[in-house]
């Protein structure tokens, strides 16, 4: 078959199917697709139309399949064959086509004009599944499962977004990802609690003392934070870079004492780590990710007005006063005072209890040795 005579096949093809004659534009393109002419490309498209047309459901799909074995993202037989599974009621079938079409429209420069609507159908297709398939679901399991089940089904229904540990400078291997700590499994919780009446009369003696969070380093390029050097966000440090800030560390007797048993890690030129942050109306810490995966940052709220809240991955928590918080900062998280007062936490860094002994020693010796190389990373939000 030459190639003329294959264009002469193709447009009689595209007159049967306008016509609605199903057998004789199917005819048309068979013949090519049995020829192979040189150089021609096979009507797939056309025929599977031709095939629908003609109410033969398995010579469609298979004529689909053709065109997606030679292009596998092409987008208009991924509608096609979509719209083909969704009327052979394989709705899940469809909605791998329908969104696999979506997905490489969505990176396509030029999508014709004419797929649109197809396009516009297999979103609305998409949503009605998602609900179909999330009643089903909710019908099939308790109405209140255990914790763990309910935020994995969230995940897959796409209520919650998967968060991980992605700390910005050391990451431990092996631990759990999780970015909330129960206060309730730490046997000192309880003490430190009890002293948050006597830090608080010590937070509220003080006029003085706070600088910026955020400061900027004159020998390292300034962190790309809107914080920077901003006393919106600030900090008083008792303990900074394992060394205690002794005029602020005066003044604070009772929160140092309360802190002193704390099983804060010892490791040179980095921790103990310890202040009282503030944050003050209207301020808003934007998302960010921590240094380490290895440690426990603890919030003890010594002054918690309404409005402030903390997100760790996808779980937002509101500081309440005297209540430690423990979460890990390797997950992304923000932190927002929304309110009409100043929020003030005493902040502090412990080991995840996850972590034995024999590595703790281990990784004490590899922060020091890293910090010894230069001047030590620090937290800048």
């Amino acid at each position: 078959m030459t190639r003329a005579d294959a264009e002469h096949l193709a447009r009689q093809g595209v007159e049967a199917l306008r016509r609605g004659d199903g057998a004789s534009a199917r005819a048309s393109f068979e013949a090519i697709v049995a020829a192979r002419p040189a150089d021609f490309p096979l009507p797939w498209l056309a025929l599977a139309q031709a095939c629908r047309l003609s109410a033969d459901t398995a010579a469609e799909t298979d004529a689909l399949q053709a065109q997606l074995r030679e292009q596998p993202r092409h987008i208009a037989a991924l509608l096609l064959m979509g719209d083909r599974k969704r009327l052979d009621g394989d709705d899940r079938a469809a909605s791998n086509f329908y969104t696999a079409a979506l997905n490489q429209a969505a990176v396509s420069r030029d999508v014709p004009p004419s797929l649109h609507p197809l396009l516009r159908q297999a979103e609305a297709f998409k949503q009605d599944t998602n609900q179909r398939f999330t009643a089903h679901l909710e019908a099939a399991i308790p109405a209140a499962p255990p914790a763990r089940v309910a935020q994995s089904l969230d995940l897959l229904l796409g209520r919650r977004d998967l968060y991980q540990q992605q700390p910005s400078m050391f990451y431990f291997e092996g631990l759990p990802q999780r970015a909330f700590y129960d206060r309730t499994d730490f046997d000192w919780v309880a003490e430190l609690e009890a002293a948050t009446p006597a830090i608080r009369a010590e937070l509220e003696a003080i006029t003085e003392g706070f600088a910026p969070y955020v400061e900027g380093n004159p020998d390292r390029p300034l962190p790309n934070n809107p914080l920077l050097n901003d006393p919106a966000w600030g900090a008083l440090h008792l303990w900074r870079g394992g060394e205690m800030v002794a005029a602020n560390a005066a003044r604070f007797p009772a929160t140092m004492a309360a802190l002193a048993k704390v099983p804060i890690p010892q490791i040179a030129g980095r921790s103990p780590m310890a202040l009282f942050s503030r944050l003050t109306p209207g301020t808003h810490i934007q998302p960010h990710h921590g240094l380490l995966n290895t440690r426990l940052i603890c919030h003890l709220p010594i002054i918690a007005p309404s409005g402030c809240g903390l997100r760790v991955g996808a779980d937002v928590h509101e500081w309440r006063a005297g209540e430690l918080v423990i979460f890990d900062d390797s997950f992304e998280h923000e932190a927002w005072n929304r309110g009409s007062e100043t929020r003030t936490v005493l902040l502090f860094e412990i080991w995840k209890p996850e972590i034995d002994a024999d590595e703790r020693a281990a990784l004490t010796q590899l922060f020091e040795a890293i910090d010894a190389y230069g001047p030590p990373m620090l937290d800048q939000g």
